[in-house]
């Protein structure tokens, strides 16, 4: 039998945010607690309704303000849905909890049974549990959910002003209203010519633009804040920013990433650049010669009226990160000028195709001779191995007969074990030393024949590899590159020269040559022959 003396307040919520959408409207729940008082005698002092979820403690203005009218004595019980619609967080559990152990609340009354202060708080305390589980749930299955889409390439939320969620392709397509329009916005910013505000008066005024209509919002005029975040959106040009990170989406592109930049070169402060990913030729390679911190790069952008156009310049310092060093090198190097430093030293290092071509021929016939020598030397270094391996197995085979004890056995073949490794690390490199001195010298003259062209025309990557190739700690001081050339190549700038001279002079380029001209040139080989018959 019902206490007719408890007044109750009715207290109805749906959910703002989503998480119940098969709960019954704040409608449905009044009427039929309605006719659940009815039925039961329950007196309502007040019908409290709203529309916020219950996840977060303290977030319901309603609820919180419903609490502290029960607590001042107005009424002492609460007719609800269900206990999820009183609280779905530990915080809010515990307090309503509490109040009806304490007899401050004297009934909660649900369609599915009444809570008492007496009744088993464990049973209470499940319901509340259960409760709060459905949201700790529900956000894993939201994140998964999310997840799934943003590696997919779908934007998990509603797409910005030119696009529309299509339910049935569960994508993102184009909005038939508004998008031409959109794309029009950004092509007058791309001129140059007008401004933010005024291209949103254009928008509103002369063509009449609304925003997508919803249920809840929309069909207004663009606002100049929305303008701003449509120009500073990398949705437009294929990139889904969201949580922080980026992922490629697959809708539509409404603009390219170059005209993206320029929009914000354009913006200034108000826009928001896209990082750039840049692959710079020389970081990593080039340290400062006074403070011997690395060279970095950074790209600076500049828009040029007169072509109307946005152009990107890239500029090398000093890192200057030695906190106890004071570097005076502050000035910046374009990266224009640092590669016609790195031609210009190519220049001392480059020779003709002819030369590398006879330099070659030369290494080959060079080869002969020290395939003869490394033969001779192999012999005698495996004769030594073959004496060595002989003694050590004759110390085993003296050890088994026990005619030395253990203390000479082991002294005695530690010393053989030792000259083995030796020997046979002796006999590996005379095998390599000719394959290895041939292929260098070949790749010396191919890179001194072509590294010139190949820097031209190569990617950062090569460009930083014929560098590093040249030298090995390439150095700036001054905005000027100063490096110490491998062996082989100052061999090359010493000797090239005079023989590139005489080269000229013989004017091969008329055909056929002169028999003086071909006696030249035969003692122009003999010449290189000389020069670079041996190792360096």
């Amino acid at each position: 039998m019902k206490n007719t003396n408890i007044k109750y307040f009715l207290y109805a919520r749906k959910s703002s945010e989503g998480e119940d959408r098969q709960a019954r409207s704040i409608e449905d729940q009044i009427s039929s607690l309605q006719k659940l008082a009815k039925d039961l005698g329950i007196h309502i002092k007040e019908i409290l309704t709203e529309a916020h979820s219950a996840k977060m403690p303290g977030a319901r203005p309603i609820f919180n303000k419903m609490i502290k009218r029960i607590e001042n004595g107005e009424a002492e019980g609460i007719l609800c849905w269900q206990i999820n619609r009183l609280s779905r967080n530990p915080v809010d559990s515990a307090q309503i909890q509490w109040l009806l152990q304490q007899g401050v609340i004297k009934s909660i009354q649900t369609t599915d049974g009444e809570r008492k202060p007496e009744d088993n708080a464990v049973l209470f305390s499940v319901e509340s549990g259960v409760a709060n589980q459905y949201i700790i749930d529900l956000k894993k299955n939201i994140r998964r959910g999310v997840e799934s889409k943003l590696q997919k390439g779908i934007l998990p939320c509603m797409p910005p002003s030119g696009y529309v969620n299509d339910p049935l392709e569960r994508n993102i397509v184009r909005d038939p209203a508004s998008y031409l329009l959109v794309r029009k916005m950004w092509d007058l910013m791309l001129t140059g010519s007008y401004t933010p505000p005024k291209i949103l008066e254009i928008a509103n005024k002369k063509w009449g633009f609304r925003t997508h209509k919803s249920r809840h919002r929309g069909g207004k005029e663009m606002s100049r804040s929305g303008l701003y975040k449509i120009f500073s959106n990398q949705f437009y040009c294929g990139i889904i920013e969201y949580a922080g990170k980026k992922y490629p989406g697959i809708h539509e592109k409404m603009i390219t990433l170059e005209e993206y930049d320029r929009v914000q070169v354009l913006l200034g402060k108000k826009g928001k650049p896209r990082a750039r990913k840049n692959d710079f030729a020389f970081t990593g390679t080039i340290h400062c010669e006074e403070c011997g911190c690395l060279y970095t790069a950074e790209i600076k952008s500049k828009f040029i009226k007169s072509t109307n156009t946005v152009k990107f310049f890239t500029y090398y310092h000093c890192t200057r990160r030695k906190k106890d060093l004071v570097c005076s090198q502050k000035k910046v190097i374009s990266d224009d000028k640092l590669e016609i430093q790195i031609t210009d030293l190519l220049d001392q290092y480059t020779i003709l195709s002819e030369f590398k071509d006879w330099a070659i021929q030369i290494l080959n016939e060079s080869n002969d001779t020290e395939i003869a020598e490394r033969t001779k030397i192999y012999e005698t270094q495996q004769s030594s191995l073959n004496s060595a391996q002989r003694q050590l197995d004759t110390l085993t085979q003296m050890r088994y007969r026990e005619l030395i004890d253990d203390q000479q056995f082991l002294k005695e073949k530690e010393t053989l074990q030792n000259q083995i490794i030796k020997l046979r690390l002796e006999i590996d490199q005379t095998e390599d030393r000719a394959d290895r001195w041939l292929d260098l010298t070949e790749r010396t003259f191919n890179f001194s024949a072509y590294a010139r062209e190949a820097f031209e025309n190569g990617s950062p990557q090569d460009k930083k590899e014929i560098l590093l190739a040249l030298c090995s700690n390439p150095l700036m001081k001054d905005k000027k590159l100063n490096i110490e050339a491998e062996k082989w190549f100052i061999k090359l700038q010493n000797d090239y020269k005079p023989l590139k001279a005489i080269y000229d002079r013989l004017e091969l380029s008329k055909k056929p040559l002169s028999t003086q001209q071909k006696e030249a040139l035969a003692s122009l080989r003999l010449q290189l022959w000389k020069v670079w018959d041996s190792n360096p």
